[in-house]
């Protein structure tokens, strides 16, 4: 008589993948909850621990995100798992906050072999650490100009999130949820995902193929074809700007008809428009890197220092120079409000006219 064989035994549940996040100083609260909150979720509705996460930072005891929150760390920088992944949790003056030992870190864990990611600004911590040359990665939109002036060794996306071998970013905002959904889905299948959205109320799930800023149309609250179509032209050439004849004759128009659409929807003319989008693109660069004054002027079309300039004063009030918080060449001091500096006269406005 042959005794009954016995259960076969079970097989070992899969060990948790672990995530580090990564808080540097003034992280952005929105783009960390939005990542870790899927994991937990995943978690709760499989009924097993399929996650694992750690919150890491330079002081190893707490991290304040841009809102003045204070979360408690659980480790410093010490040695994660080579099976773990980094997330690096970026926000606003994200080059102040990657200091020299974060980067010694973030390097010193891509080359035992640890996945990397960047949330919001995190991206630039990573290629600040050289680990994005020849990958694609996004950025939030506010930093795409900069990031793209200082970073050429990489391709810039505008999408909501990129996954790319073992780096992986996203662009602030609520993209980090789609990166995550993502990772669950790859992990434990669409099903899972797709519950964890629901818990999430999440109802629409966007993929890398989605752009993260809205349609022009949406944008400015207008929906006219032709309108959209030059002013998509307009952002694609801020370096080299189109005169308003080549853009009207681009959309099958003439030039009278273009200003008055533009003066009918925008309440502004095309060349306004313009210079308004072009500015809005340097006061990026001059907030976010340190080009020069000069470049920052040649990057988004401007012939001269002293136009640049002028334009920058009559729109925002101030100097590209004041903006940057340094004193303009020859003496000129950054907290005198009525001087100008060399090159500079009269005010104009932002068509190049100048002031009465």
């Amino acid at each position: 008589m042959h005794k009954p064989s016995a259960p076969a035994p079970a097989a070992p549940a899969a060990k948790p993948r672990r995530y580090i996040f990564l808080l540097l100083d003034n992280f952005t609260l929105i783009s960390f909850a939005g990542a870790i909150e899927p994991l937990r979720l995943a978690n709760r509705v499989s009924g097993r621990t399929l996650y694992d996460w750690r919150l890491a930072g330079e002081n190893g005891r707490e991290a304040r995100c841009s809102n003045g929150t204070v979360l408690r760390l659980d480790m410093g920088l010490d040695e994660v798992g080579r099976d773990d992944t980094v997330l690096v949790c970026g926000g606003v003056d994200v080059a102040e906050a990657t200091t020299r030992p974060i980067l010694n870190w973030l390097r010193r864990e891509a080359r035992r072999g640890a996945g990397l990611g960047g949330l919001c600004t995190g991206a630039w911590a990573l290629a600040r650490a050289g680990l994005l040359e020849g990958k694609r990665a996004t950025i939030h939109w506010e930093n795409q100009d900069s990031f793209q002036e200082e970073f050429q060794d990489l391709t810039l996306t505008k999408s909501v999130f990129v996954i790319d071998g073992n780096r992986m970013s996203s662009s602030g905002g609520m993209s980090s949820i789609d990166l995550m959904l993502k990772l669950i889905a790859r992990d434990h299948g669409e099903g899972l995902a797709n519950t964890v959205a629901d818990q999430l109320i999440y109802t629409s799930i966007r993929t890398d193929q989605d752009s993260q800023r809205l349609s022009i149309p949406t944008r400015i609250g207008v929906r006219h074809p032709k309108l959209a179509q030059v002013i998509g032209r307009m952002e694609a050439n801020i370096e080299d700007p189109i005169s308003p004849a080549r853009l009207a004759d681009a959309v099958g128009m003439s030039t009278r008809q273009l200003e008055r659409l533009f003066r009918r929807y925008l309440n502004r003319s095309p060349k306004r428009y313009y210079m308004e989008l072009r500015l809005q693109k340097a006061r990026n660069l001059l907030m976010q890197t340190e080009m020069s004054v000069i470049n920052v002027a040649l990057a988004c079309g401007f012939a001269s220092p002293s136009h640049f300039s002028k334009c920058y004063r009559a729109h925002y009030a101030t100097t590209p120079y004041r903006e940057r918080g340094t004193s303009g060449a020859g003496g000129a001091v950054a907290d005198d409000p009525g001087r100008a500096y060399p090159g500079e006269d009269a005010a104009m406005d932002a068509d190049g006219h100048p002031l009465p």
